[in-house]
């Protein structure tokens, strides 16, 4: 392996990105930014990383914030979880050591929210801790360079990644080790087009040598996408927006939303409106329909989501029903954490 690490590490020193959670091996800064960078890409992700560590800059910070606030900071990079579970693992870390980064392996992967693969990346940038990270890039970068035909979404597969990872790994510099091969499934073992001639490790990749590149890696399963039906009634006076706190333990939760009522597939904007749900809703409470709006479509990892917007007014001395309801002035919608397709809506509404 010593030749695969010797052309990764010289590679990586002349082509790393300068990328500003590299400046130094604070563990709370390469935290933030590996929970910041699942599932968001690398320019969204440091605009998001700078504000955070602006409102937050180390763990007592983040521990000692209201939720509301956390999760107000993270609005649009969705996978509102990852927010909670650091805000949780943040007052663990307060809590039980002081406020100071736990530096052992094992501990870091208690805390809630943090896998094999995050609790490798802080162990070994920030602490220079043996072990390897195996993300998506580094099993696309194995699977090609070794020929690995093992599905990558099975318990055999993530055993033999980890192991091969593992024994490629610099245990002198396993900061630098891991971000190499990171680095190399980012910029240059790209899912399609992969940029192979210049690639440190062309000539020893069984992939690129067997002209086989597009069948790595391989994967078992495949997830089916699941339909869902969103009517969002934007509920407002003469003086006040009208929200409600999302609770159940689904996508967006703990966010602030229009009162909303789910359907179990398409639904005509008559049929929502003259449905028993929308009667519950509105029980006793005076409204004037303004508009219906196009439906539009929000898509998640596993979801697809159609969502429609009514515009719906409450009659001047009308009491709204369900006590759940909050009355928000516009000039404070601000600072509410909201759902991507209700945060689109307002921008549209000019609040």
């Amino acid at each position: 392996m010593e030749g695969y690490r010797k052309a990764l590490t010289v590679w990586y020193n002349h082509t790393k990105r300068d990328l500003p959670w590299r400046d130094g091996c604070e563990p709370y800064h390469i935290w933030v930014s590996e929970v910041i960078l699942q599932q968001t890409r690398i320019q969204q992700g440091t605009d998001y990383y700078h504000n955070f560590l602006r409102l937050f800059p180390d763990v007592p910070s983040l521990a000692n914030a209201p939720e509301v606030e956390v999760l107000k900071a993270w609005q649009g990079l969705g996978y509102y979880s990852r927010a909670r579970n650091m805000h949780h693992a943040a007052k663990t870390i307060q809590n039980s050591f002081n406020g100071i980064f736990p530096a052992d392996y094992h501990t870091i992967k208690k805390l809630k929210g943090i896998g094999d693969y995050t609790a490798a990346a802080i162990a070994s940038i920030a602490f220079g801790l043996p072990y390897a990270v195996v993300d998506g890039n580094v099993y696309r970068v194995l699977s090609r360079l070794f020929g690995i035909s093992t599905a990558i979404d099975s318990t055999a597969g993530r055993k033999e990644f980890y192991r091969l990872a593992q024994l490629l790994l610099d245990p002198d510099r396993p900061g630098d080790s891991n971000q190499a091969i990171m680095e190399l499934g980012a910029i240059q073992c790209l899912p399609s087009r992969p940029l192979c001639p210049d690639c440190p490790l062309h000539t020893k990749c069984f992939a690129y040598e067997n002209q086989c590149i597009d069948r790595f890696p391989v994967k078992s399963k495949k997830t089916k996408q699941k339909e869902r039906y969103l009517n969002f009634i934007y509920l407002h006076d003469k003086n006040n927006l009208f929200l409600e706190k999302r609770n159940d333990k689904d996508i967006w939760r703990n966010l602030f939303q229009f009162p909303v009522i789910e359907t179990t597939g398409p639904s005509s904007p008559e049929e929502v409106i003259t449905s028993l749900a929308w009667k519950e809703l509105f029980k006793n409470t005076s409204i004037n329909i303004e508009s219906v709006y196009p439906e539009k479509i929000h898509l998640l990892t596993h979801q697809r989501l159609h969502i429609r917007f009514y515009s719906v007014k409450l009659e001047s001395n009308s009491v709204p029903g369900p006590g759940h309801w909050i009355a928000v002035e516009p000039m404070e919608i601000s600072k509410y954490p909201v759902p991507k397709p209700v945060e689109n809506f307002l921008m549209e509404m000019g609040h």
